[in-house]
């Protein structure tokens, strides 16, 4: 099997989003725009309530998926047609936005720690203006597996170890795990050849790639791995914790402006246009 190797490296950047959430931006930066179909990665991480009570008041969505993974704390989503539900500490809701959703995510606690994650996923074309769903998946419902002596791994979506995550019915076939090394342990997973992949340390170190040929990749530190079938993973003195996703990519044009995600410049001005009339939900 042809196996994968670090192409690139990313660092987050501090940035803020809502009404004034602090977090750090991953990908959607000028260092990593996007990785097809991956739009945007977030890591918000915080104890202190200054930085993520003010939330993320209503606003809309069109045209793409938000995927938010909780590893502490609590926020509790609404929209405009009366859907609500409530994310904790290790669950995980796949939005797809289709033609259209103004929704809110508001903490629901006022001290502690805040950590999670909010993906973008672009929609194919086809699918653009399909209509809006939640898939909400409390933390019972998210299945671990043994993937190695010292590894395990979250299934979010997609499969491993013989085990499929709850997530069901994406368009671009992703994979969404979260893997927990042991230190001095060794993970050998097979991916999808053509998928683009990448890995985000969020605690720890790991070397990615072929033994001969691996890359460190530490906290706070996103990998952009090459294309292949097999993906070699290893840890040294310390532990680590990493997000791994994959995904088919969608190879169609992106026009994106603020919260709206499309094809081309003229589906822009008309998902503005119907935000501003009242008209986003049909």
């Amino acid at each position: 099997m042809t196996e994968r190797r670090v192409v690139k490296t990313a660092i987050g950047q501090p940035t803020s989003d809502g009404a004034g959430v602090r977090l750090t931006r991953v990908i959607g930066t000028p260092d990593l725009d996007h990785l097809d179909p991956f739009l945007l990665l977030d890591e918000f991480k915080s104890d202190r309530p200054g930085d993520y009570l003010a939330g993320f008041p209503d606003h809309p969505h069109r045209g793409f998926e938000t995927v938010t993974y909780m590893l502490a704390g609590s926020m509790r989503h609404q929209d405009h047609v009366g859907n609500r539900g409530e994310l904790v500490a290790g669950s995980v809701q796949w939005m797809t936005a289709g033609r259209g959703i103004i929704h809110s995510e508001m903490p629901q606690q006022k001290d502690g720690l805040m950590w999670g994650f909010q993906l973008w996923v672009n929609l194919p074309a086809r699918d653009k203006m399909t209509a809006p769903r939640y898939q909400d998946i409390p933390p019972e419902r998210v299945p671990t597996v043994a993937l190695a002596d010292g590894v395990s791994a979250r299934v979010l979506v997609g499969e491993a170890g013989g085990v499929s995550g709850p997530v069901a019915g994406i368009a671009t076939q992703p994979l969404y795990l979260d893997v927990t090394m042991a230190p001095r342990s060794r993970l050998s997973h097979e991916l999808p050849a053509g998928h683009s992949t990448f890995a985000y340390v969020f605690n720890g170190r790991a070397r990615f790639g072929p033994l001969e040929d691996s890359t460190v990749v530490a906290t706070g530190q996103l990998a952009v791995l090459g294309d292949g079938e097999l993906l070699n993973v290893a840890t040294g003195d310390a532990a680590a914790r990493f997000l791994l996703l994959a995904a088919r990519p969608l190879r169609e044009p992106i026009a994106r402006y603020g919260p709206f995600v499309m094809n081309t410049r003229e589906e822009i001005l008309k998902a503005v246009e119907d935000y501003q009339r009242g008209t986003l939900l049909g």
